[in-house]
């Protein structure tokens, strides 16, 4: 039951039924005020009334952090009408407080008023309103190296006697897959595929010292298991931590004699080489560029491609995908879709992924797929 009476009155029986306990509320850091039922302030703590001013008492609540006007949703007068606790947040002389309002009871348990605590959590807001800031800008630089990324990744299309087509899916915003196509002189062009571990902006730094390098690398270098190397050297200068590393499959291709030149550096997903006759893993071992070894070689081969020879390059975001049952999509699925398509390999082979993944992405994936014309 509702009981309303004068403040004088609301006073006494506060003390009488010691709900209040001042030696406590006084020691307060928070600031206390009680409210009775018109909003008019019938105590306040010495913490209020040093930062507000010895006059509180008798003012409306509104009034005593610098309103006109009541506020469009009183708490106070809330708690005492539905007997529940309730809190919002104000913005007095520029700070940031949270407010919650508590119903007051008498002995026979009739409300009788709210009393209001009052913390300031403007440090805590403040710096809330700064993450948030922070985020957006952090947003922004995400969704710009994002774009970045993608435009420079290579062309679709012809590369003298080569054709190039590729599909590119980052699980976030940023990728840890990276792809190239490079001339490296009138009569040789590079292609390679790289995997670096994790995803997010870690990964795709590294996928730009990887671009960056090899473009370098393959003025000097015609060898892929030379260039490889090279790789592994530049990559143990960057003084990282030992669980960064990549995997990156680095091939050459003569666009005269189509002699094709490859090497592995641990790139688990062995490229795919087939035509309307065969299809051929191109095999090769090699470790990842890892900080593990100070110092590694890699076995190179060579193979002859003729027109219409076809070379899949793809990474483990496809095969290690997982259906309900946790069995991986692997390289066989692949293999049977290149048998049971003619054209339009890269996009069957994202349908039967999409067809067979349980869940949401959750890595990387990219594909490339080069065809010699002539």
């Amino acid at each position: 039951m509702l009981i309303r009476e004068d403040s004088n009155s609301l006073v006494k029986r506060i003390k009488e039924f010691s709900k209040l306990n001042y030696h406590v509320l006084e020691s307060m850091a928070d600031w206390v005020r009680v409210v009775d039922f018109h909003g008019t302030i019938i105590y306040a703590n010495e913490a209020m009334k040093k930062a507000l001013g010895d006059d509180l008492i008798g003012k409306k609540c509104y009034q005593s952090i610098g309103k006109d006007e009541p506020c469009g949703f009183c708490i106070s007068k809330k708690s005492i009408k539905t007997s529940e606790t309730v809190q919002k947040e104000e913005i007095i002389n520029g700070r940031y407080f949270s407010v919650k309002s508590s119903p007051l009871t008498d002995s026979n348990g009739d409300v009788i008023a709210a009393v209001e605590v009052l913390r300031d959590v403007t440090r805590e807001r403040k710096l809330e309103l700064e993450l948030i800031e922070r985020n957006k800008k952090m947003i922004k630089d995400l969704r710009f190296a994002k774009r970045l990324q993608h435009r420079i990744l290579p062309k679709k299309g012809v590369y003298q006697t080569l054709k190039i087509n590729h599909l590119y899916k980052p699980s976030e915003m940023l990728s840890g897959d990276m792809f190239d196509v490079f001339h490296i002189d009138e009569d040789n062009i590079g292609i390679y595929i790289c995997d670096v571990v994790g995803n997010g902006i870690t990964a795709s730094m590294m996928t730009m010292f990887v671009r960056q390098t090899m473009r370098a690398i393959k003025d000097d270098v015609l060898s892929p298991s030379v260039a490889l190397t090279e790789l592994h050297k530049e990559f143990s200068t960057l003084g990282l931590e030992v669980d960064k590393y990549f995997t990156i499959f680095y091939a050459v291709f003569n666009t005269k004699s189509n002699h094709f030149k490859y090497a592995n550096a641990g790139h688990n997903c062995i490229p795919i080489k087939y035509n309307s006759n065969e299809i051929e893993l191109l095999t090769t071992k090699g470790f990842p560029i890892s900080l593990i070894f100070n110092e590694i070689y890699y076995e190179e081969n060579h193979i002859i491609l003729n027109e219409g020879d076809k070379v899949l390059f793809y990474t483990d975001g496809i095969t290690e995908v997982k259906n309900i049952e946790g069995e991986e999509f692997g390289v066989d699925r692949i293999v049977d879709i290149i048998k049971n398509n003619g054209v339009g390999i890269l996009n069957k082979i994202v349908e039967n992924v999409e067809k067979f993944r349980w869940g949401e992405q959750e890595d990387d994936f990219a594909m490339v797929l080069m065809e010699v014309l002539k």
